[in-house]
């Protein structure tokens, strides 16, 4: 057990072990017996004033902290203040009014100038004031000038709004005219600083600026006015004249006496009517109606016709505050031209009705000398080849009764001069046949070993001749095409190759592509330049043109180019001069992804937009746009149908009695039905027609609603290798129906 309780301060424990020593050494001093006991309490007694001295020191020590701490505690009150008057007379410097309040929404303090403007509120700027309540007493205030029909509650509950928003400024009017603005800063502690600066100077000038402005605004109008070339007169909501100018007198022949400010337009309208005529007694009725109507009013256009030949149009249009104003502009010349050049139009119209009858006429007559050469190359070819074919027989008799070697040359060369004449005659007789009209294929499935095995046995003979290495890879694909043509065009690829490959191999092979099939024929010849890549399906054209070289017509391409432009099958070539060439043959196989057509044999179609002879319905509201697009796709050889808007677009159509082969419109046709609408409405009429809307529209609904209805979009600028793409996909899909 413990002598003293810890807990007593310092003091109170040091003087219990003073009077407890003090007692133990009384007790020694009287206590005569010299026993251990007595000595063990003098040892306690040492000890404890051992401690007393320490507990005394260690006390001295922290009264000394203390006084230190108080010291600084002082000299940190003082700075505080010191920082807190001169934060004061800061504040106090501040032209503008100025007010703390912390993140409680407590004032904290302001300066002199803060509401001074609002007098009877100063007494109550004490710190601890709510925000709430300063807004109160602001709202009160008799030097308050409030907006027109709010009231004071209605203005405090705004201040508070306003108060919630990350920034603040705004204007109060106050006392004789004068102006405050007020503006509030959050800071760090989420307290608000509120400064009001007088804007008195500001407003006023802004004020006169604007009314200079209008002024010099109102005298720019009136020159402007009198320098149109159009008659204008300006109304206010009550129908009375504010504005106008000299020419709308002389238009409309109005004394100038009655043209004056404030003149309704009642009595105006009422001196037009015995000198004017509207177009019927409903237009001079609208126009009153418009004129007197309150509100907004939308555009009226009409005209105005005299009895000496002047045309009058007129434009009326309202005015944000009510008013209105109508022009007149004369277009008597413009009516005269208009009517002049309709009796011009029906002039040309009569004279390119007959001029397209001698047309007719010149094209009936061409097509039976075209009719006539096809049967004059038929016949003359005919006969040609039979004198041939026996010169051929009587120089093979000769050769196998001569022995001299030099002559059996002389008559090997003969004979090759007859083949090759007897080669023309039947490419030209081809050429005749694929250029007619009439000529029927027989269209109908075809093993594609069926062509390539025979032709193998035949040309490796020409290959081996030449030292060439030739391979031609069989497939079991069935395509659909004329067997005939079919096996010509393959041929004179394979010998096309063989001719001008001198050195290395020739490689016949087929691809497949989805749906449809491709031959391709590579050789390791010199290969074609770019510019040259476009002529050599010319008639007779030949690359190479070196005298050593006598074999080719120049016609097997030609050949080619046609039969597969007539079958629709697309001919393509790639060629490096110096690497060798490919040429590609693109066939639709049969149960593949391309449709197949009937295997009856009809009249081919070409592949090609300009053989296609495509008629396409463009239905754009921009004409410069429409202009564009039209030129290029007739550059393709399309027949275009132009239309501004949806409702000319159907009148056209029904006028015209066609149904376009496809349909590429304008989503935005301005007011009426848009792009996709217009396609509804032509798919009820027509049928479905292959479509393409053009728009700058990138949104995810028109996207959506085109892949609703399965139809093409086309982003403007239109992008003319996607419209190509558009074009040839309608083709092929004639084809397929077909």
């Amino acid at each position: 057990m413990s002598l003293i309780n810890p807990a007593d301060p310092i003091e109170v424990q040091n003087e219990k072990l003073l009077r407890i020593a003090e007692s133990l050494m009384r007790h020694v001093e009287h206590n005569s017996a010299q026993s251990g006991e007595a000595y063990a309490q003098f040892e306690r007694a040492a000890l404890l004033e051992k401690r007393v001295r320490e507990r005394t020191l260690e006390l001295e020590r922290t009264l000394n902290l203390l006084h230190e701490s108080n010291a600084q505690l002082a000299r940190a009150n003082d700075e505080t203040e010191a920082a807190r008057r001169n934060l004061a007379d800061a504040i106090e410097t501040v032209s503008e009014g100025f007010a703390l309040f912390d993140g409680n929404d407590l004032l904290v303090m302001c300066n002199s100038r803060f509401c001074r403007d609002f007098r009877d509120t100063v007494r109550d700027l004490r710190p601890g004031l709510s925000f709430e309540d300063y807004v109160d007493r602001v709202s009160r205030s008799r030097y308050l000038s409030l907006p027109e029909g709010t009231s004071a509650e209605a203005w405090a509950r705004d201040r508070m709004r306003k108060h919630n928003d990350r920034r603040v400024l705004f204007n109060v009017r106050h006392g004789q005219d004068r102006w405050l603005q007020v503006s509030e800063h959050r800071t760090a502690n989420s307290g608000t600083v509120i400064l009001q600066t007088d804007v008195t100077d500001i407003i006023r000038l802004e004020r006169q600026e604007r009314l200079k402005l209008k002024d010099k605004q109102t005298r720019m109008i009136r020159a402007t006015l009198d320098h149109l070339d159009q008659g204008v007169c300006i109304f206010d909501e009550t129908a009375r004249l504010v504005a106008w100018n000299e020419k709308i007198g002389t238009l409309l022949n109005l004394p100038v006496r009655r043209l004056h400010l404030g003149a309704s337009f009642e009595g105006l309208n009422e001196l037009l009517e015995p000198e004017f005529h509207f177009a019927s007694d409903g237009a001079r009725e609208g126009f009153r109606r418009w004129a007197e109507q309150s509100g907004r009013r939308g555009p009226i256009s009409f005209e105005l016709t005299r009895d000496v030949g002047t045309v009058l149009q007129v434009f009326g249009r309202g005015m944000p505050d009510g008013g209105f104003l109508f022009s007149c502009t004369d277009v008597t010349a413009e009516r005269e031209a208009a009517r002049r050049l309709t009796e011009v139009n029906e002039m040309l119209e009569q004279r390119v009705m007959e001029r397209t009858l001698e047309l007719e006429d010149a094209l009936s007559a061409a097509e039976r000398a075209n009719a006539s050469k096809s049967r004059f190359v038929a016949a003359a070819s005919h006969d040609l080849l039979q004198p041939l074919s026996a010169a051929k027989l009587f120089i093979s008799s000769l050769a196998d009764r001569m022995g001299n070697d030099g002559d059996r040359a002389v008559l090997g060369k003969a004979e090759s001069a007859l083949t090759s004449a007897e080669q023309l005659i039947d490419a030209l007789l081809d050429i005749s046949k694929l250029e007619s009209d009439a000529l029927k294929f027989d269209i109908r499935p075809v093993a594609l070993r069926e062509i390539i095995g025979p032709l193998r046995d035949e040309m490796e003979v020409l290959a081996a001749r030449k030292g060439l290495k030739l391979r031609m890879i069989d497939s079991g694909l069935t395509v659909e095409s004329d067997p005939s043509y079919l096996r010509r065009v393959v041929q004179n690829l394979v010998a096309n190759a063989i001719r001008y490959t001198d050195a290395g191999r020739v490689v016949v092979g087929i691809r497949r592509r989805g749906g449809a099939a491709r031959i391709e024929v590579w050789d390791t010849g010199p290969g074609i330049a770019e510019e040259d890549q476009s002529t050599i399906f010319e008639e007779f054209k030949r690359l190479d043109t070196r005298a050593s070289t006598n074999d080719g017509l120049g016609l097997g391409l030609a050949i080619v180019e046609r039969a597969c432009a007539r079958l629709g099958h697309p001919l393509g070539l790639w060629s490096e001069p110096g690497r060798g060439s490919c040429f590609m043959v693109s066939l639709p196989v049969v149960g593949g992804a391309v449709p197949s057509r009937p295997a009856v044999a009809g009249p081919a179609r070409p592949s090609g937009l300009a053989q296609a002879g495509l008629i396409v319905l463009l239905v754009e509201n921009d004409p410069q746009l429409r202009r564009a697009i039209t030129v290029l796709m007739e550059s393709w050889g399309v027949n275009v149908i132009e239309a501004e808007d949806a409702a000319s677009a159907l009148d056209l159509l029904q006028d015209l009695e066609i149904t376009p082969d496809a349909l590429l419109l304008d989503y935005q046709l301005g007011a009426g039905m848009t792009g996709t609408q217009l396609f509804g409405e032509i798919t009820t009429r027509l049928g479905r027609l292959p479509c393409a809307i053009v728009s700058a529209d990138r949104s995810e609904a028109l996207r959506e609603a085109c892949a609703a209805l399965q139809i093409e979009l086309l982003a403007k600028p239109v992008d003319r290798h996607r419209l190509g793409r558009f074009f040839d996909a309608v083709v092929r899909g004639t084809l397929a129906a077909e």
